[in-house]
């Protein structure tokens, strides 16, 4: 059983309540319907409802009829409840309670209201939308977690050679959103990432800081950052394995590592890569995706209360359902903390 099937099995055994604002986007709707046909999660559907059912019976998706709760967000019997926790969460931005009940009918916010108020688990949208959209109502309503001032985007690479990670997987992060991250921030990002590769991975993670030096080979304040950041994180988690300022080849190749962080514990060993900025982990996961063949999945947002993933909007029906089996494994590890 390979790490998917494994995150599936999870996933099954304890069905999440996950909510979809792209109800009436055809491939949200398929992989949706191969969700719900896996028994992988109670799936929510925003969108008119009517619309949803023409387009399912189009497709000949049948569990979206029978299976999936579809929630008009116009007409909907919790809109004066949805409103009015929007308005207490936002008042003190100025917010009044007609822009609230206006704002509870955008499928952006009322899937964050419905975490928000225990009726879902976790969100996946961005096949339509604008990652800045879908991240706006994220953050102003879920937020993050306790701790955690930042969100960070890690993608799961599963490369073909099994002796590197974990059989062949390694998590980098952040490759998706925070371009420039300060010691403190780098820290957050290097602590979410271990939660992901607990509750996602299923693995214990072996965390590097990397950076264009190994252990004060180099001394430049961009280095200093780096292992900043790893007594912050040490602080935050004295239980972590975590190690740096370390160079790519010395965290992943364990001749290397012995011969330049000689007693190290992560060294060699690493299945946790931090790159210094979102540049540099950025241009690593893409090089990584194409000269080395392998398959990335994500990016996975960590870091919020719950788990509400942003899907490029060139996904494919595939990507929206491992996305929603990750999303589903990250709310059980969140809940098991």
């Amino acid at each position: 059983m390979n790490f998917l099937q494994q995150m599936a099995a999870r996933a099954k055994a304890n069905p999440q309540r996950i909510v979809l604002p792209e109800g009436n986007e055809i491939r949200t709707l398929k992989a949706a319907n191969q969700i719900l046909a896996d028994g992988l999660a109670e799936i929510c559907l925003i969108g008119n409802p009517e619309e949803i059912l023409n387009l399912a019976k189009q497709n000949k998706l049948s569990k979206i009829a029978s299976k999936a709760v579809l929630i008009d967000p116009v007409n909907q019997p919790n809109k004066a409840v949805y409103a009015s926790l929007l308005y207490e969460l936002r008042k003190n931005k100025g917010m009044t309670p007609e822009q609230a009940s206006r704002l509870v009918e955008d499928p952006l916010y009322l899937a964050c209201l419905m975490i928000k108020n225990g009726d879902a688990d976790g969100e996946i949208a961005g096949a339509r939308n604008a990652t800045g959209d879908v991240l706006r109502p994220a953050l102003q309503i879920v937020k993050t977690l306790p701790g955690i001032s930042v969100v960070s985007g890690a993608f799961l690479m599963f490369v073909p050679d099994k002796n590197y990670g974990v059989d062949g997987l390694l998590i980098f992060a952040d490759c998706a959103v925070l371009p420039n991250p300060s010691a403190q921030e780098l820290a957050q990002i290097a602590v979410s990432t271990a939660g992901t590769a607990r509750s996602i991975a299923g693995f214990e993670p072996r965390v590097a800081m990397l950076s264009f030096s190994t252990k004060g080979s180099a001394k430049h304040e961009m280095v200093d950052k780096v292992t900043e950041a790893v007594r912050i994180a040490k602080e935050m988690c004295p239980k972590l394995e975590i190690d740096g300022d370390l160079q790519a080849d010395a965290a992943i190749v364990p001749a290397v590592g012995k011969s330049k962080a000689p007693g190290s514990p992560i060294a060699g060993q690493a299945n946790v890569l931090v790159f210094p900025s979102l540049e540099a982990g950025n241009i690593a996961y893409k090089l990584v995706q194409r000269l080395a063949a392998a398959e990335a999945v994500g990016p996975i947002l960590q870091g919020m209360a719950a788990p509400i993933n942003d899907l490029s909007r060139g996904c494919s029906v595939d990507d929206i359902y491992k996305m929603i089996v990750i999303t589903c494994n990250q709310s059980l590890g969140i809940k098991a903390n």
